[in-house]
């Protein structure tokens, strides 16, 4: 592991009372993003928090968008390790438009004198967190696979191949948070983290919402399942891929992934591409076919618990990477294999 500071020496643009009291007491409070889907915590929220709660500091819970209050009475109560939620209910803010987050969440980090901001290293906290970092005058920690201590950090560089020790003497830390590193925090049944009505600044839209094209199935979800089929470029077409890999996924009951050339081949949707520059997955069993093992493509999988790897060339890279290889033609190997489960 290497281990590199950095130091700022900008001036604390939040209460300085705060920052006196972690020095000198190691009393602190921690602010992170919980973000929702229909009403319920997304797990990678849940991750962040977990997070969050390894600083050894206070988690106070932030909510925003529509039934925020009702969502910060649930969490309040079923989530793990919080000293408070704060919610600011406004329909206006259902979207999650990067501006308007990040300036709602800057007056009520403010206001609760934090000395951390945590979110998950989703695609609303790479949005908005580097807005944060600008308004603050301080560096974001990103992709975050380890918490030292409040100061110290563990995040991936290099594609995956260096793990990077960083310490930062930032007044406020930003960080956020690769979901695959943490657990979520655990459930429970009769919390009693304290609910507060935050401040909402109302600030107008720099953006505007245009559409969303949701990819529906009643597989899994590729970020959170536990077992995960993916397919690469000796898919050859569509076809063939869902042809080859959908029966497999049935037997196994998981979720289809995709290598980067496989989606930009046309044979997948862009949601299911695993890697660098799509999903980092964690799941407890990965079954490779047909897939290259380009260092792009393991920085995503990794941290699977187990990894097999169907793949005719014995040289691929991706044996390097796997716990049980298998060198054949995937067109007979797998059919075989859906045979015996």
């Amino acid at each position: 592991m290497i281990g590199i500071a950095y130091r700022s020496f900008s001036r604390p643009l939040f209460s300085s009372r705060f920052v006196h009291q972690r020095i000198n007491g190691r009393y602190f409070n921690v602010f992170a993003l919980l973000e929702y889907q229909q009403g319920k915590p997304e797990p990678a929220s849940l991750s962040a928090i977990e997070a969050a709660k390894r600083t050894g500091g206070d988690v106070f819970a932030f909510v925003m968008g529509p039934n925020a209050s009702q969502v910060a009475q649930q969490a309040s109560k079923s989530v793990d390790g919080l000293k408070k939620v704060i919610h600011v209910e406004n329909n206006a803010y259902e979207r999650y438009l990067p501006d308007q987050v990040a300036k709602v969440m800057y007056e009520n980090a403010k206001k609760s004198g934090a000395s951390h901001i945590f979110s998950a290293h989703s695609t609303v906290g790479k949005g908005v967190m580097p807005r944060l970092a600008a308004m603050l005058d301080v560096m974001q920690i990103s992709d975050v696979i380890g918490v030292v201590d409040e100061d110290t950090f563990v995040r991936p560089t290099y594609a995956g191949n260096v793990n990077v020790q960083v310490t930062t003497k930032d007044p406020v830390k930003l960080v956020t948070v690769r979901a695959s590193a943490f657990d979520p925090a655990p459930a429970i049944e009769n919390g009693s983290a304290a609910i507060e009505a935050g401040v909402d600044p109302q600030p107008a839209a720099l953006q505007s919402w245009v559409s969303e094209n949701i990819v529906k199935s009643e597989r899994p979800d590729l970020g959170s399942a536990e077992r995960v089929v993916a397919g690469g470029r000796p898919l050859k077409d569509k076809a063939t891929f869902e042809k080859t890999l959908i029966p497999l996924a049935d037997k196994l009951g998981a979720a289809i992934g995709a290598t980067r050339v496989a989606v930009d081949s046309g044979y997948a949707d862009n949601s299911l591409q695993i890697g660098q520059t799509g999903k980092i997955i964690a799941p407890k069993l990965y079954i490779a076919v047909g897939v290259d093992g380009a260092i792009q493509h393991t920085a995503g999988i990794k941290d699977s618990k187990f990894i097999a790897s169907i793949n005719r060339d014995e040289n691929s890279p991706i044996f390097q990477h796997s716990d049980v290889g298998l060198v054949a033609d995937l067109y007979e190997a797998v059919p075989e294999l859906i045979e015996k489960l």
